[in-house]
């Protein structure tokens, strides 16, 4: 049997016997689990060096090895972040719907664990643990598979919580890492059709979508962010360029970073140039239409093509249109975008209103940052993802998007005639 269905047998062995672990129990193992990260940094921290080591040695690029890299301080803040989850409230057992049926069943509907979660990821380690302290929380046993770049770092992080989980009396197989990078390894993990509840990539474009268009199970596609921020012509001038510019420059690498700026061409003439002053200011290369480009505000500006509508630059640089008004914004929103976070700037009640109903996103903003879109941020306490499709969840996934509901009839020997 390969390691992938030996890894699977075993979580859906786990899974069952989670069903049925206590709230406190899943909490104490949290507590454990991230006094054992601590505990045994030096392991992780060797682990670690080890891919940083191999990861430069091919040239990585330095954002990739930023988020790559663990110091005593981030397994710290990992740590505290599985601590936390252990103190929100437990989302297994709730009650959504009750009532007493004519025949007298009582019938309930009840959260409960998906059972066998998988996580496709790249290069962040401290997905791992987050991943697994959700799961934990929820009562899913998680079947991991990291990136190459990550894989000794992944390997002990899942060692350590894995041990740690089990110490505290939770089943063998609730936690673990796939060892193999081979492209075969995830592609058989995409096809345990029956044996994998729910697949959930975190990454790039390229992972997602090859995740989407070949898994047999059940798959959460997240994060690609291709953002908007639609300056509208009744904007307040100063608010929008404090949104445009956090919302680009304040982390660029991110998915609910903003990548295309719409300006309402009755206004961009005034407010455009201090806005994009402000980007150049921030190292940030534009790529503009042809309205933008005669206004010779910056030097750094770039033709745009149909390509950089349609892109997510993860980078700083960022698409720039003038659009006819509000239809123009929402239809070129609507096209290009990803469904991820989209933001609108207007003192107009009417157009706000408007850009809510109208624009297809999981998360939609009046005069505030797309930066925002975050689990933590919107008061989940922790994510698994950004879900970017319209069914089961949408927006920051947190803990109850890791659960399923269970109809539960209490009878007194009633039968169907």
């Amino acid at each position: 049997m390969s390691e992938v269905r030996v890894l699977a047998e075993r979580a859906r062995e786990a899974a069952i016997a989670l069903a049925s672990t206590s709230s406190d129990q899943r909490d104490r193992a949290l507590l454990i689990m991230s006094h054992a990260l601590v505990a045994n940094q030096d392991e992780v921290l060797a682990a670690n060096e080890k891919d940083l080591a191999e990861a430069r040695a091919k040239g990585t690029a330095a954002a990739l090895l930023d988020r790559l890299e663990l110091n005593p301080v981030r397994i710290k803040a990992i740590s505290e972040a599985l601590k936390s989850l252990s103190i929100l409230p437990d989302p297994i057992g709730e009650v959504l719907t009750g009532s007493r049926l004519a025949n007298g069943i009582w019938l309930q509907q009840i959260r409960v664990p998906m059972g066998v979660v998988a996580i496709i990821y790249e290069a962040r380690p401290n997905v791992t643990a987050d991943a697994a302290g959700l799961c934990v929380k929820t009562g899913n046993a998680v079947i991991l598979r990291g990136g190459t770049l990550a894989v000794n770092s992944n390997l002990a992080i899942t060692k350590v919580l894995s041990n740690a989980a089990v110490s505290a009396g939770l089943p063998e197989g609730s936690i673990q890492s796939i060892a193999s990078t081979d492209r075969e390894a995830a592609e058989e993990l995409m096809g345990l059709h029956g044996m994998i509840d729910v697949l959930i990539p975190r990454g790039g474009a390229g992972l997602i979508r090859s995740v989407v268009e070949n898994a047999k199970v059940p798959v959460i596609e997240t994060g690609v962010g291709n953002c908007h921020v639609y300056v509208h012509e009744a904007a307040d001038p100063n608010m929008a360029k404090r949104i445009v510019i956090n919302a680009k420059v304040s982390r660029p690498g991110v998915c609910n970073a903003a990548e295309t700026l719409l300006i309402d061409e009755a206004v961009y003439e005034t407010v455009l140039p201090p806005i994009l002053r402000a980007l150049e200011e921030a190292g940030v290369t534009i790529y503009a239409d042809d309205k933008t480009r005669a206004l010779g505000a910056v030097m750094r500006v770039n033709p745009a093509t149909e390509e950089d509508w349609a892109t997510e630059y993860l980078d700083l640089k960022i698409a720039c249109k003038v659009v006819a008004g509000l239809d123009e914004a929402i239809r070129h929103i609507n096209t290009y975008g990803t469904k991820h976070s989209e933001a609108i700037v207007t003192e107009d009640y009417t157009a706000a209103v408007r850009f809510l109903n109208e624009v297809d996103a999981a998360a939609v903003y009046v005069n505030a940052s797309t930066r925002f879109t975050d689990g933590g941020e919107f008061g989940l306490g922790a994510e698994i993802g950004i879900s970017t499709q319209k069914l089961h969840a949408r927006g920051p996934m947190g803990l109850a998007a890791l659960t399923t509901t269970k109809f539960v009839a209490m009878g007194s020997g009633q039968i169907r005639e």
